[in-house]
C-alpha cells in the first residue's frame, strides 16, 4: 500500500487495491454473501488461517477500502464501518464497557449519544457522570475506581466548545482510561485525535466524509487491538453493518474533502465574523474567531475550525424559532457536512432529548441556533442571513442589522 505525504492525495489514492481488470474507480461488491473455491478454502476462512470475504456482515470488500482509507487518514492501524454514527458510537463504548463499569461524558454531547449513555448503559449496568472537560479538576473528581472509558466530542456539538486533547489524554493516561473521541466536526483533515494520544476516535460518515446528504454510515478508529472486538464482537453479533453500496458512495465522496473542507472552513469563518458585527446576535461560538476560548487550539491541535457554527440571538425561544423559519437558502434539517447549508434549533431538535435543566447546564440555549455552513457563493450565504435578520428586527424582536436605522 503506497505511502502518501498529503491527506489531500490520501483522501483520493488511500487503501485502493487496483485488481484485475484494472478498474480506476473503486468496484462496488453488491452481494451478501461470497463463493468459496472448495470446503476447505470455506472452512480456511471462518478459522482465520485464510484472508478473504465470507459474508457482508462479517467484511466485504468495498467496505474494507472505506475502513483502509479512513485508518490511513487518522493515522491509526484498523478501522472498522458501521451502518451509522450512533452504530459507531454504541459499538466503540460496547467494546470498552461492561457491567459495573463507570465512563464519564463531556457535557453537552450530541442528543442520541447523550440518550445512549444516559438511558441504554444504565440498563446493562453501566454508570455515568457528566462534565465538563475544560474543567480538568472537576474531570478529575469525577473519576471513580471502576472508571474505564473518558468520552468526548471537540468541538462540542451544538456550541462548539473546544477540549484540549493533550492535557485531556495526560490524565486519562495517569488513570489508566480509555479515551473516545467523536471527530465527526473536524475530519481527519482538519484534527486528529490518535495523534495526540487519543485511543479510540469515531466518526457519523454521514456528515463531511460522504458529504452529498445521501448516506447514513459510522466509522471507529483505533489499535488493531481495539478494533477487533468492535469487528469480531460488537459489529458482527450487534449486527449494524455499513452496506457496501453506501461504502462505496463514501469512498466517492471522499475524494473531494479536502477541497470541500476548506471551502466549508471559509464560507463559516466569514459567516462567523458578520454574525459577530450584528447588534441581533449576542454570541457566536466558532473557534476560528478569537472570541472563542478554544481558538488557542488552533494550529495546535486544529488546522483550521470547520464549517460548523451557532449563534445566540438576543431573544428567546420564538425569536430562534422566527429566525430560522425565515431563512430561505438555509434547509431546515439536521445533520451537516453537505453542499446545502443547514440551519437547526437545538433546543427543539438534535438536544431535545435533554431536560431543560441538563440543556442549560451544558451551555444550550432556547435561543441558540446552529448553522452547517455549506459550499454555496458566499455573497448568497451572508445575503440569506442578512434578510433573516432583517425579519427579526421589523417583527420587533432584535435590533435592526449593522448599520441599518430601524423604520
Amino acid at each position: 500500500m503506497a505511502a502518501f505525504k498529503h491527506q489531500g492525495t490520501c483522501v483520493i489514492h488511500g487503501g485502493h487495491h487496483r485488481a484485475e481488470p484494472g478498474s480506476l474507480a473503486t468496484p462496488l461488491y453488491q452481494s451478501a454473501t461470497f463463493v468459496f473455491p472448495d470446503c476447505e478454502r470455506g472452512g480456511a476462512r471462518f478459522a482465520g488461517e485464510e484472508s478473504g470475504p465470507i459474508y457482508t456482515r462479517l467484511g466485504n470488500p468495498t467496505t474494507d477500502e472505506f475502513e483502509r482509507r479512513m485508518a490511513l487518514l487518522e493515522g491509526a492501524e484498523d478501522a472498522v464501518a458501521f451502518g451509522s454514527g450512533m452504530g459507531a458510537v454504541s459499538g466503540a463504548l460496547l467494546s470498552q464497557l461492561s457491567a459495573g463499569d463507570h465512563l464519564v461524558a463531556a457535557i453537552g454531547l450530541y442528543g442520541c449519544t447523550h440518550a445512549f449513555i444516559t438511558e441504554q448503559l444504565p440498563r446493562f449496568g453501566v454508570e455515568s457522570d457528566s462534565v465538563d472537560f475544560a474543567d480538568l479538576d472537576a474531570l478529575e473528581a469525577a473519576i471513580r475506581p471502576n472508571t474505564k472509558v473518558l468520552y468526548l466530542e471537540t468541538p462540542v456539538n451544538p456550541h462548539l466548545a473546544v477540549y484540549d486533547l493533550d492535557a485531556i489524554v495526560t490524565l486519562a493516561r495517569r488513570k489508566g482510561l480509555v479515551t473516545i473521541v467523536d471527530n465527526t466536526f473536524m475530519t481527519p483533515l482538519l484534527q486528529q485525535p490518535l495523534r495526540h494520544g487519543v485511543d479510540i476516535v469515531l466518526h457519523s460518515a454521514t456528515k463531511y466524509l460522504n458529504g452529498h446528504g445521501d448516506v447514513i454510515a459510522g466509522v471507529v478508529c483505533g489499535s488493531a487491538e481495539q478494533m477487533a472486538p468492535v469487528r469480531m464482537a460488537i459489529r458482527k453479533d450487534f449486527g449494524a453493518v455499513l452496506s457496501p453500496h453506501d461504502a462505496w458512495l463514501i469512498l466517492r465522496g471522499l475524494k473531494t474533502l479536502a477541497l470541500r473542507m476548506e471551502r466549508h472552513s471559509d464560507n463559516a469563518m466569514a459567516v462567523a465574523h458578520f454574525l459577530e458585527a450584528q447588534p441581533q446576535v449576542a454570541r457566536v461560538h466558532y473557534p476560528g474567531l478569537p472570541s472563542h476560548p478554544g481558538h488557542r487550539l488552533l494550529g495546535r491541535q486544529m488546522r483550521a475550525a470547520g464549517g460548523v457554527l451557532a449563534l445566540e440571538l438576543h431573544g428567546g425561544f420564538d425569536t430562534a424559532v422566527r429566525f430560522v423559519n425565515q431563512l430561505r437558502l438555509f434547509s431546515i434539517a439536521v445533520s451537516l457536512g453537505d453542499a446545502e447549508s443547514l440551519v437547526q434549533h437545538p433546543a427543539s431538535m438534535t438536544h431535545s432529548p435533554y431536560t431543560p435543566e441538563d440543556r442549560a447546564a451544558a451551555g444550550i440555549s432556547d435561543s441558540m441556533v446552529r448553522l452547517a455552513v455549506g459550499l454555496e457563493h458566499i455573497e448568497d450565504i451572508l445575503a440569506d442571513l442578512k434578510q433573516a435578520l432583517a425579519a427579526c428586527a421589523e417583527a420587533g424582536e432584535t435590533a435592526p442589522l449593522a448599520g441599518e436605522e430601524q423604520q
